[in-house]
């Protein structure tokens, strides 16, 4: 039977042209970045480069009949894998699984040594976008021993197990498809939640599950298990298991989108997968932290974005009931060099992760149109990527993330059997109302076409306040201003089939100088570090969550000028209550904002808010002249790679 191991410690690292003695070398264990402590790409000698990472391997154990193989999780952006000093393997693609067969070359000891690239190329995919492009081995690296039977593990860096559920009525039907090395037969067997098992049968036949019990989004995600079994000369010598989930669902031009027959709007977020001073090597526990994040402030949706995630989070997800949007980084300039480049990303990501019940769509590309060269060889190979999406899965819609500018009568808009549009009107451009006149205007010119919200956001930093917030100001009222229009406007426009905030958290980019600290884009609902939510954050639990919600907006904005001031409460429960200074004061309610008007005392007015059993507090100051912490001030910073 297979046998993993991790093979994550001890690794030496350094910059290419140098050697493992260099006093830049440095040995630590995976998962690492080497560009991951200030978050920047460019600028520095040690950014956008190329690493060396090595270390020792010992043979496995590892019988006649056995193979054995490296895995590779993900490394950013292109690998060249050398096995005692022999190119054994190359990958272009930073954000998917690989793996090379080295049964025929490993020795008892080896020197393992990873080339990784990630300098600027037309041929490796993403080159131009607002994030950093981190480089390094930043997810796990695996040694596999397997039967020479086994579950395909060239295909694509798939499980080798490609399964379709379906429903019919009451019932569920599960298609499982094994892709298998050497002679072998394969079983099916359908398990429930609880390990029980269904069914059973061999790969490729239809099996049916009675009274199925459906994946229904975050109110009910069940999860039922596949274990496949493949034998050889009477014995069972590979199992692979994948966990599926059987639902049904539709997008509808008029009505918006459907989980299981019911309506089911789709309202979430975007996420980007770094950390300060982590860059993208995140640990199994910084993506539940995420994940929990994401669920407390009560969205259903996440579009993963712009490229294909650890596989650990596409199981979240699955647990968590989140409805995904997965891409490819086929991202803001068509490379024509890159066409094949992209064709592999998208191949990866739909075999890698097709049994996801969580995915309902594959993204082609996000705001391809934001430069115009080779227009029309990037609108022929967006049907030929279209077409080849349809032809891996007929099961799921391709979508594409339209930049502003792009227009709506884009060719390239209509291409994919969906669309979103990533529009920050009231944020590049003055003026909430025209998200409202956008709508209305491409809901009328294309009735047909499903529509979607895949960006919007605003800058917004938890120190910077404004009692008169204005666009561009960066100021945490200015950011909360416009996600109240926006919850609002998408109640207006039920069609929409999904809205998707950019982004859940503050995230690396190395282009801007926003906000008094460069290198990041600040439009998160939580800060880069996870550790602050951002009022606008409360605004939206308010409108999506359950749990019982009562905050106070403004509360870091302490010292404040003038007699009056106003003071806006978010809550999903009745009866909201403000006092000052012990005095209620009336207020008005437009959706679950709450909005009072406060007399300042002369020094210090403290400010109660209640509703039921919930309470939030705390203490303006009144001050002569504002506070010039409060104001944005733009500097520069020096860029280096650190250890």
């Amino acid at each position: 039977m297979r046998k993993i191991t991790c093979i994550n410690d001890n690794w030496t690292v350094y910059p290419e042209g140098q050697s493992a003695a260099h006093e830049n070398a440095a040995t630590l264990d995976l998962p690492y970045t080497w560009n991951g402590i200030d978050g920047q790409d460019g600028g520095g000698d040690y950014l956008r480069t190329a690493f060396m990472f090595e270390r020792t391997l010992d043979k496995p154990k590892a019988t006649p009949d056995e193979d054995v193989y490296l895995e590779f999780k993900g490394v950013n952006s292109s690998a060249q894998v050398y096995l005692n000093d022999e190119l054994i393997a190359s990958h272009d693609g930073g954000y998917s699984t690989f793996r090379v067969r080295v049964t025929d070359i490993i020795k008892d000891t080896n020197l393992l040594r990873v080339r990784v690239d990630n300098t600027k190329t037309e041929k490796v995919y993403p080159q131009t976008a607002d994030f950093t492009f981190y480089g390094g081995i930043y997810r796990d690296v695996n040694l596999i021993v397997v039967n020479k039977v086994h579950f395909d593990l060239d295909y694509y860096g798939s499980c080798g197990l490609k399964i379709t559920p379906t429903v019919a009525g009451e019932n569920g039907t599960v298609n499982a498809e094994a892709y298998i090395t050497g002679d072998g037969d394969a079983t099916i067997t359908v398990l429930d939640a609880e390990g029980n098992e269904i069914v059973s049968g061999k790969s490729g036949e239809k099996l049916t599950v009675p009274d199925v019990h459906l994946w229904n989004g975050i109110s009910d995600p069940y999860l039922y298990t596949v274990r496949a079994d493949l034998s050889a000369n009477g014995k069972i010598v590979d199992t692979v298991e994948q966990r599926i989930g059987f639902r049904t669902f539709a997008f509808d031009p008029q009505k918006g989108f459907f989980l299981n027959g019911r309506s089911y709007p789709l309202r979430g977020v975007s996420r980007h997968q770094d950390r300060p001073k982590k860059g993208n090597a995140l640990s199994r526990a910084d993506h539940e932290e995420d994940m929990e994040i994401i669920k407390e402030i009560g969205a259903n949706t996440i579009r993963l974005a712009h490229y294909q995630h650890d596989d650990y989070f596409y199981d979240l997800c699955d647990e968590a009931g989140m409805v995904v949007w997965a891409e490819i980084p086929y991202i803001s300039r068509h490379m024509p060099e890159a066409n094949d480049n992209a064709t592999q990303q998208m191949k990866e990501l739909i075999y890698q992760q097709y049994n996801h019940p969580c995915i309902v769509t594959w993204g082609v590309s996000n705001e391809i149109t934001m430069y115009g060269k080779h227009r029309k060889d990037m609108l022929a190979y967006h049907r030929k990527l279209n077409d080849l999406a349809h032809e891996i899965d007929p099961t799921r819609p391709t979508v594409m993330a339209c930049f502003a500018m792009c227009g709506p009568a884009n060719k390239a808009a209509h291409i994919t059997d969906i669309v979103g549009w990533n529009l920050y009107l009231g944020w590049y451009v003055p003026g909430f109302f025209l998200n409202d006149l956008w709508i209305k205007l491409y809901h009328s010119m294309y009735k047909k076409s499903c529509l979607a919200y895949s960006e919007y956001g605003a800058e917004g930093m938890p120190n910077l306040h404004s009692k008169h917030p204005k666009r561009g100001d960066n100021s945490e009222e200015y950011q909360a201003n416009y996600h109240e229009y926006m919850l609002e406007c998408f109640e207006r426009h039920p069609y929409l089939w999904g809205t998707y905030v950019w982004n859940m958290f503050d995230f690396a980019a190395d282009a801007r100088n926003q906000g008094g600290e460069p290198g990041m884009n600040h439009k998160g609902l939580v800060t880069f570090d996870r550790k602050t939510r951002k009022d606008s954050f409360y605004a939206y639990k308010a409108y999506w969550s359950t749990e019982p919600v009562l905050h106070i907006a403004g509360k870091r904005f302490i010292n404040r000028t003038g007699g009056s001031t106003l003071v806006k409460v978010y809550s999903n429960v009745d009866g909201v209550k403000l006092t000052a200074n012990g005095t209620e004061i009336q207020g008005k309610k437009k959706g679950r904002v709450y909005s009072f008007k406060i007399k300042l005392a002369s020094e210090q007015t403290e400010i109660v808010a209640t509703a039921g059993e919930l309470t939030d507090t705390f203490t303006v100051n009144r001050v002569e002249k504002p506070d010039p912490d409060y104001k944005l001030h733009v500097h520069s910073e020096t860029q280096s790679w650190q250890k």
